[in-house]
């Protein structure tokens, strides 16, 4: 496995109405996309800041990942995304190490790319998602 970049910073929000003037007006960033991933319950709203991106993460339902993670820790970071050039081999790379991962093979995620993650009890407390087109 080779990871070639933070692919993006998963920030999770009550509200993307209220998220994203912070990150326009204060910080002067641009939101260049906002999409819905319906099988995972979320609304997604992405900044660029080099290469690096940004993703708000709002809960489109309470019971969602994103609503209980709110609820129970509230606003805040939510994962670490990592670039590498295969998500399957890379999810069997870290579980033949010993990673306990939440997804076995890759799944679709916002913006077409393929998302896999690694559970978050095996990475030092850091949701972690590896990604690729």
């Amino acid at each position: 496995m080779k990871i070639s970049h933070i692919e993006h910073i998963g920030i999770a929000v009550k509200s993307l109405d209220e998220a994203i003037p912070y990150y326009e007006k204060v910080l002067g960033l641009k939101c260049y996309n906002i999409e819905e991933v319906a099988d995972q319950k979320v609304k997604t709203a992405f900044f660029k800041v080099g290469e690096v991106k940004i993703e708000l993460l709002e809960s489109t339902d309470p019971a969602g990942p994103i609503g209980k993670f709110v609820e129970k820790k509230g606003q805040g970071i939510h994962h670490l995304a990592f670039a590498v050039d295969n998500v399957n081999e890379a999810l069997t790379e870290v579980e033949a190490n010993g990673v306990a991962t939440i997804d076995k093979t890759a799944r679709k995620g916002a913006e077409g790319l393929n998302i896999g993650f690694l559970h978050p009890k095996s990475t030092l407390g850091v949701l972690t998602e590896f990604c690729c087109e």
